[in-house]
């Protein structure tokens, strides 16, 4: 196309200005920031599946995991499924596909087998070292309210309610993705002050978590802030409604 034919394709019809198409290439800094984040706390399940398969050393960090592996490895595959799809959701070419919709059934399912699992494990495993009755509880907060979020997202698409289904599944990735952002709260405490007594554990994960709802929250007001603008008229109506005048 030459200068002067992409010069008449943008110029405005009618007195109005033709909606430009956005780059493709802008719409993928979050999904690919998510899922750079996700990176941490895949890796660390991808290890964790690779000391239980091959057979690693049985140490009191890890001795729950080998006496009751099957929660764990639950947790970890679907855990990793979701936050890569969950990711992906947030680029706007593929929620106007259908892709959008296929995903979300397979990524709901394990979003909501990430929270149970993590119920489970919280429950029934020994408290890790570190832990403490302040990090049990976050935990079982945390994983209730994203187990139902998941169950409210699902309900809301069932009957229709785009808006209020995208912002709960946006509220369990969000908490979902809180291990990789746990280590950012985490790694400036232990460079600065070493590592944190079990009080400063349970504030440095709880910070996590919030942060990451904090943000999801601000998306979803500014999704339904730019919901509630007017659209605008497109091309054709003004060029109508020029002709008319």
């Amino acid at each position: 196309m030459t200068e002067s034919s992409a010069a008449r394709v943008s110029a405005p019809i009618g007195g109005v200005p033709n909606r430009r198409v956005s780059k493709p290439r802008a719409q993928w800094p979050a999904p690919t920031g998510l899922i750079l984040l996700s990176l941490v706390p895949i890796a660390a399940g991808a290890f964790r599946l690779t000391e239980l398969t091959s057979g690693g050393e049985v140490t009191a960090a890890n001795a729950r995991f080998f006496d009751s592996p099957v929660p764990v490895v639950v947790h970890i595959v679907a855990s990793s499924v979701f936050l890569v799809l969950g990711a992906l959701q947030f680029a706007p070419s593929l929620r106007r596909r259908r892709w959008h919709r296929y995903a979300g059934r397979i990524a709901a399912p394990a979003g909501l087998l990430s929270a149970l699992s993590a119920l489970w494990m919280t429950l029934f495993y020994d408290m890790p070292a570190g832990g403490g009755v302040a990090l049990f509880v976050m935990r079982l907060v945390f994983g209730t309210v994203m187990a139902a979020a998941i169950v409210f997202a699902f309900i809301a698409i069932r009957r229709g309610d785009v808006a209020t289904h995208s912002a709960w599944m946006t509220r369990a990735y969000a908490i979902g993705l809180g291990a990789g952002t746990q280590v950012f709260t985490f790694l400036p405490w232990t460079l600065v002050f070493g590592t944190p007594d079990e009080t400063m554990h349970a504030v440095l994960m709880g910070a996590g978590w919030v942060i990451n709802l904090a943000v999801a929250e601000v998306v979803i007001r500014r999704r339904a802030a730019r919901s509630r603008r007017p659209a605008r008229p497109s091309a054709r109506s003004g060029a109508a409604n020029a002709a008319l005048s």
